[in-house]
């Protein structure tokens, strides 16, 4: 019989889910608003069934108790099958962990320690981990890390320019996102192993961002580094920001380090540019001067890091954009792509605004693709493959 997975996705103030039966994603939603107005978003893809509703504050106050709300929808739709084994996104997996791994109380106690080197996630990955073991006790539990894509960069991409041994206990550049570029990376493999072969940046935009260097399916650079606040700017996130720029406001301005954090991960980025929203969309429409100025940075920045991840490789063939802005800002993707002739990138803007996978140009030496990414499908086979 095919196992019940169940995938989970715990985020600051939301769970994403996804029920797989074998391969076949049986359910699949959110509980977004944590800790505030939670609201439940479930669709069946194999029976009429879709819930969208609020769930009341006594069910939003923690990862633990939204779980428990969800249960009785999940046991319901699973016809008295238990859930074999509940697959986990875990942002920081540190210097240890370079693949998916089962749960232990041992593996648990390691990833708490890694909270401060991903404060906006780490603690909400943990939770969602300890409501799933409370929920489904027999369960196999396992974690997928972000972090692991990336562990086998070169030297010269993985660290930084202080003492070596800031570098020995753990200072150094891990990067992010590596589910999604995995699944990607498949993908191609899987659909052009020409591509697959070749030198590839792949563009991960959303309320996060950052942007990936790939050679023969392997991670060589990431605009990421030691956290998720380096490289591009980001929905509410900073991106690259000058050190001093932080020895500043804890030293003339008198900020605490609590302050500084709470400005660099939940204030800065889109947001902070605009002053308006953190989502592409809202700023895309509005007529405010600042909206257009925080989407100038976003593209500018982007473009910028595009030609350096190209001197990464020592040269580029494909360009992929993935994530919620990456695959639906056709205006975006024109933006970045456009006067790259010095690249030898152009792209066909019928076939952009129509979001078709393949946006190349004819005549283009580049290629340049759209793909959905689906990091929920990467954890779900790893954890069935640690099964």
């Amino acid at each position: 019989m095919a196992p019940v997975i169940l995938v989970l996705n715990s985020g600051s103030s939301s769970i994403k889910f996804n029920l797989y039966c074998g391969t076949r994603t049986e359910l699949s939603g959110q509980v977004s608003g944590l800790g505030a107005s939670p609201h439940l978003s479930l669709k069946s893809h194999v029976a009429a069934l879709t819930i969208d509703r609020d769930l009341g504050a006594d069910a939003g106050r923690s990862h633990r108790d939204a779980l428990n709300a969800l249960l009785p929808l999940l046991e319901a739709a699973m016809n008295d099958r238990p859930v074999d084994a509940v697959g986990h996104r875990v942002v920081h997996g540190g210097t240890n962990y370079t693949k998916p791994v089962r749960i232990d109380a041992q593996i648990l106690d390691q990833l708490k320690m890694l909270e401060p080197l991903a404060p906006l996630h780490q603690p909400h990955n943990i939770a969602g981990i300890l409501a799933a073991q409370d929920a489904f006790p027999e369960a196999v539990q396992t974690a997928c890390f972000d972090t692991a894509f990336h562990r086998k960069h070169p030297f010269v991409n993985d660290t930084f320019a202080l003492p070596r041994s800031y570098y020995d206990e753990g200072v150094r550049r891990y990067g992010f996102h590596g589910l999604s570029y995995e699944y990607i990376c498949d993908y191609l493999h899987k659909s052009d192993t020409d591509v697959d072969r070749g030198k590839v940046i792949v563009a991960h935009l959303g309320n996060g961002a950052s942007m990936c260097a790939i050679r023969n399916g392997q991670s060589v650079g990431s605009t990421m580094g030691f956290t998720a606040l380096d490289g591009l700017p980001m929905g509410t996130r900073c991106g690259q920001l000058d050190p001093g720029v932080v020895l500043y406001l804890l030293t003339t301005k008198g900020m605490s380090p609590d302050e500084v954090s709470d400005l660099l991960y939940t204030n800065s980025g889109l947001k902070g540019l605009s002053g308006i929203s953190q989502d592409m969309r809202t700023l895309s429409q509005s007529s405010e001067p600042r909206a257009k100025e925080a989407i100038d940075y976003f593209v500018f920045r982007i473009r910028r890091e595009l030609g350096a991840m190209a001197a990464v490789l020592s040269g580029l063939d494909t360009l992929v954009f993935t994530g919620g802005i990456g695959e639906n800002a056709a205006n975006i993707r024109s933006r970045v792509c456009m006067d790259q002739d010095w690249l030898g990138m152009s792209i066909d803007e019928e076939k952009n605004s129509e979001n078709q996978i393949d946006i190349s140009a004819e005549g283009s030496r580049i290629k340049v693709l759209v793909i959905p990414t689906n990091e929920e499908e990467m954890i779900r086979r790893h954890t069935e493959a640690l099964m």
